[in-house]
This record gives structure tokens, C-alpha cells and sequence, in this order.
């Protein structure tokens, strides 16, 4: 990896803790200058625009994202195992960073529902991509027969990903010591009430 190359990786895992706490609109080049100690012009060369800006930090979010969430998850057997492995990673991942908001795009949802724009697409298109994921993943329990073929993939991927944004609502809002048993209780409800009597 170049200067050039290194200084852009630092300038956005920075950028990520601080949209997650003070979200896209407070994130200003002037302001990761500051903090990072570089030259407005040096850190514009890098982005061009407010919106490359964003753009990018979402892009780098969901690399990250991929790394620490996904592909490992993905490395457990197929069905239920894996079902069950992507779930304990995104709560790992909600909790990684006491210093930010949690589940950066959980705090990126929150602003970007009702802003109409390049960002909000990317956060649409990634947030479908996670909860497609999900449901392929339900539809490979139900082949293995883990789980009941009439059982609807959409609609456990919506449900597990309820689990999952309740859990941040409450570790983090609410600041309950219960929300991760909660959540975990609730999930594997939602699993059990769907289960095969060989699984």
C-alpha cells in the first residue's frame, strides 16, 4: 500500500467513528483536517466533494462490514450453523467500538431514511444486500432441513434482523445489562418456532 493509499484508509476509519457519532452531515472535510492534523487541500485531493466523501465512508463501512461480519460468518456450515454465526458476529460488530454510535449503519439509516440522495441509494442497496443475505441463508436451513419448508426466508430474515436492531436499541439507548440475553432469547425463539424435529 502507497502513502497516498495509506493516508486515505487512515483518513476513512477515522471518518466512520466520527459519522457514526455525529452522522454524514456533521462530517466535513475541514473537520477531518483538523482532527487528523492534515491540509484541507491534501485531504480534498483525496475526495473531491462533500458527496465522494460520504460515498466512500459508506463504501469503506461495508468493506468493513464484509470482513468482520460476513466472511468469516460465512466459513461456518451451511444452514443453521451459519445462520446463527452471521447473528453472533453483527452483535461483535454493534459492540466493537464503545467510542461510536454502535452499528454504523444503523446510525447512517437513522439519518439518511427521509434525505433523498446518492448516499441514501448506497445505504439502501446495502442494507438489501445484508438482508437478502439472511434470507439466502434461512432458504439453505430449509434445504438442509433445518428448519420446516414452509418456512418463509424473507420474512425470518426480517424477523432476525428485528432481533438484531431491537438489541442495538436497547444497548444503546437504553443502556439495559439485559439487551444482549434479549436479544439472543429472542432469536433463538424465532429459530426454535421454525426448527425441523431433526434439527
Amino acid at each position: 500500500m502507497g502513502k497516498g493509499e495509506s493516508t486515505r484508509e487512515a483518513i476513512l476509519r477515522h471518518a466512520i467513528v466520527v459519522a457514526s457519532r455525529v452522522g454524514l452531515s456533521g462530517l466535513t472535510i475541514g473537520r477531518l483536517a483538523q482532527e487528523l492534523d492534515l491540509s484541507k487541500s491534501g485531504l480534498f485531493s483525496h475526495f473531491h466533494s462533500k458527496e465522494a466523501l460520504e460515498l466512500q465512508v459508506l463504501e469503506y463501512g461495508a468493506a468493513r462490514f464484509v470482513e468482520n461480519v460476513v466472511k468469516p460468518a460465512l466459513a461456518a456450515p451451511r444452514g443453521l450453523p451459519r445462520l446463527q454465526a452471521l447473528f453472533d458476529r453483527w452483535l461483535t460488530w454493534s459492540q466493537s467500538d464503545p467510542s461510536s454510535g454502535g452499528c454504523f449503519f444503523v446510525a447512517m439509516a437513522t439519518e439518511l431514511d427521509d434525505r433523498p440522495g446518492p448516499a441514501r441509494d448506497l445505504l439502501v442497496r446495502l442494507q438489501r444486500s445484508w438482508i437478502d443475505l439472511l434470507a439466502g441463508v434461512v432458504a439453505a436451513a430449509i434445504r438442509e432441513g433445518q428448519l420446516r419448508p414452509d418456512s418463509d426466508p424473507d420474512q425470518l430474515a426480517h424477523d432476525a434482523y428485528g432481533a438484531m436492531l431491537a438489541y442495538h436499541h436497547a444497548s444503546r439507548l437504553l443502556d439495559d445489562p439485559a439487551a444482549e440475553e434479549r436479544a439472543r432469547r429472542s432469536f433463538a425463539s424465532l429459530l426454535d418456532a421454525r426448527r425441523t424435529p431433526a434439527s
